[in-house]
């Protein structure tokens, strides 16, 4: 049985590539030590996706380990060497605003935490594939300076533009505000490449816009979609910030995503860098994303607005998909921004009502 690591193994993404890669007969190796609550409190607590994991899979080991702690992580790629054959980091400080309120922590975290995963990888196992969960936020605030258009419920950009289809590889990551998040996922998505073209190994960014379904934990400072959606059935205050609610992101459920990891691990590349997100295909602005969980739900949303944006944030983002869809054309979107929020919806009411 062949052996895949997963980093933030109870998180959105690493759960749903844990239940996909172990329907595969591979034997899953989990590794989350459950940061989440420490950066966002309780409510964004991961155990009770651990637990179900555990109970529902029966090829997953977890391991409740740090991946600052290089030991640790080497121990657990010397104790199964090359028979892994796939990585997927997904664990990472994934908050502008947290990381500003502890840099060395986000840093280590995002950073030096990737570094000793490749590392370990170039050692034990360097021909299996690294998949890197990296972020459009590498980007900085450059697609700020787009010539935008302001519409009735979002932003866009000039339908002449070139990235009117959505952002391209193409974009510089310099000269630009990234946030500190932002740095630090810049430092590592660097490390996966050159790990790649520097050493020959089998790896690839995957920068998401925002990734969503109906496993997040969402909260206030992460989990755009979820967070919503739960604000929404439980009645808790929303805040907007800046941009007048207009703001515009891709958002690509979860399946989606894993299923464009599947595709590298079947024909991966080397140092290999794709934009993946919901694109043209599924998008929104804040308020519509307000309009579609209040026709999903019947409920109003209790929100107010701030002026001040978060530093470094987007107003419009849209990923262009045209490179990953042409090395990979048996991939696409299967899931739109409302198919979204109504599973999202139907998969946690009970659990948000009995909670909250």
């Amino acid at each position: 049985m062949s052996i895949v690591v997963i980093t933030g193994s109870a998180g959105l993404i690493g759960s749903e590539a844990v239940r996909f890669f172990a329907s595969l007969d591979m034997h899953v190796v989990g590794i989350d030590n459950n940061m989440r609550q420490f950066f966002f409190g309780e409510e964004a607590s991961t155990t009770w996706n651990r637990k179900r994991l555990e109970a529902e899979v029966k090829n997953y080991e977890h391991q409740d380990v740090d991946i600052r702690d290089y030991s640790k992580i080497q121990e657990i790629f010397q104790h199964f060497g090359k028979e892994i054959s796939l990585i997927i980091h997904t664990a990472a400080q994934p908050s502008h605003d947290w990381a500003a309120r502890d840099p060395f922590c986000d840093f280590t975290i995002n950073a030096n935490g990737t570094l000793n995963l490749l590392e370990a990888t170039r050692h034990h196992c360097p021909e299996a594939p690294f998949i890197f969960t990296s972020t459009n936020k590498v980007y900085g605030d450059l697609p700020n300076y787009l010539p935008l258009v302001e519409e009735e419920l979002r932003w866009e950009v000039e339908p002449s533009h070139k990235y009117y289809a959505g952002i391209s590889e193409d974009m510089s990551i310099d000269q630009s505000k990234h946030s500190l998040f932002g740095a630090s996922k810049v430092a590592a998505d660097i490390l996966v490449q050159e790990y790649g073209r520097y050493f020959g190994m089998k790896t690839v960014c995957f920068r998401g816009g925002c990734l969503t379904g109906p496993n997040h934990s969402g909260t206030q400072l992460h989990g755009f979609l979820a967070y919503l959606m739960k604000c929404v059935m439980t009645g808790k205050d929303y805040t907007i910030f800046g941009y007048k609610g207009k703001q515009v992101r891709d958002n690509i459920h979860s399946s989606d995503l894993i299923s464009g990891f599947f595709e590298f691990y079947k024909k991966p590349g080397i140092g290999e860098v794709y934009n993946i997100g919901g694109g043209r295909e599924s998008n929104c602005s804040m308020l519509e994303a307000i309009e579609l969980c209040q026709e999903i739900t019947g409920r109003e949303l209790n929100y107010s607005y701030s002026e001040d944006n978060r530093s470094g944030d987007h107003i419009w983002y849209i990923s262009a998909l045209d490179k990953f869809k042409a090395k990979y054309p048996n991939w696409s979107i299967t899931y739109s921004v409302p198919k979204i929020l109504r599973e999202i919806y139907e998969h946690n009411i009970n659990r948000w009502l009995t909670s909250d």
